[in-house]
């Protein structure tokens, strides 16, 4: 059973909001209940109308949100605008045609998102360790019907081999590398460079990256950078920044000296362009 309920065989529209549930979205959505804070509240209200999770569109893809345990599909269902500024900033960097790699790409908000940006001609490569998160990843994938997105059901790292993931029950999304004094639930999952994966993806360029791993980002990026060739290197990067403290290395210090320019920070991520 995944939380909210193991729906994931009926196909998709057969849990679309009943009316109920429809206005109270509407209304979120049109209000300033859709803010973080209240988002929980919501979503625990219209779980009460009908358990499980709900059918929607979301920036021109279509989703399964298991809300409940989920702050980003919480976020996605309640909030139309949710990341929207990190989406316009790839979106621009992006062009038809064009490689996006999504790193953490959770249930895809990022991922299906810049795949109708990028076209049939275009690939992204959406990378989520989260057997969970992946199979939810991968109906969402197929019921938007964006063959353009390959996915990798492992983990970013800074050499190929396995890591050990500690699963947050609270929030899927905030799922992470485990650390040694873990006391959660852990399992192993592969691990791939990113250069790896790009190379294992057949592409020989990188329009733009985002990368969400929880505290792990410049074990990824610090090794991609110093190794991979500059035609590689991605010409926009959103990164989460929340986990900062955690990093061994600050990786946006090191991009900004290898000639990468901030152009803004939202709450949670920094956004970075190359020349």
């Amino acid at each position: 059973m995944t939380p909210d309920n193991d729906t994931s065989t009926a196909p998709f529209g057969a849990l679309a909001p009943n009316a109920a549930q429809a206005a109270v979205i509407r209304l979120v959505q049109r209000s300033g209940l859709k803010r973080g804070v209240f988002r929980p509240w919501m979503s625990r209200l219209i779980n009460l109308m009908r358990p499980g999770p709900v059918d929607a569109q979301y920036q021109g893809a279509s989703f399964r949100f298991y809300h409940l345990l989920s702050a980003t599909e919480r976020g996605a269902l309640f909030n139309p605008d949710y990341n929207l500024d990190e989406l316009s900033f790839l979106r621009a960097h992006t062009p038809d045609g064009g490689v996006f790699v999504d790193i953490g790409a959770n249930v895809g908000t990022y991922a299906l998102t810049l795949a109708n940006k990028v076209g049939k001609s275009g690939t992204v490569i959406a990378v989520e360790p989260h057997p969970v998160a992946h199979d939810r990843l991968a109906f969402n994938r197929a019921a938007s019907g964006l063959a353009q997105v390959k996915l990798l059901a492992a983990a970013a790292g800074a050499e190929n081999g396995e890591l050990l993931m500690e699963t947050d029950s609270a929030n899927l999304g905030a799922s992470h590398v485990a650390s040694g004094a873990s006391g959660g639930h852990t399992f192993r999952v592969p691990a791939f460079t990113l250069q790896q994966i790009l190379s294992d993806a057949g592409v020989s360029k990188m329009d733009a990256l985002k990368i969400d791993v929880e505290g792990f980002e410049d074990r990824v990026l610090t090794c991609f950078f110093a190794q991979a060739p500059q035609t590689l290197w991605p010409r926009a990067v959103v990164i989460e920044h929340l986990e900062r403290k955690n990093w061994q290395h600050d990786c946006i210090d090191d991009m900004v000296s290898r000639g990468y320019r901030e152009e803004r920070k939202t709450r949670s991520n920094t956004l970075l362009a190359r020349g």
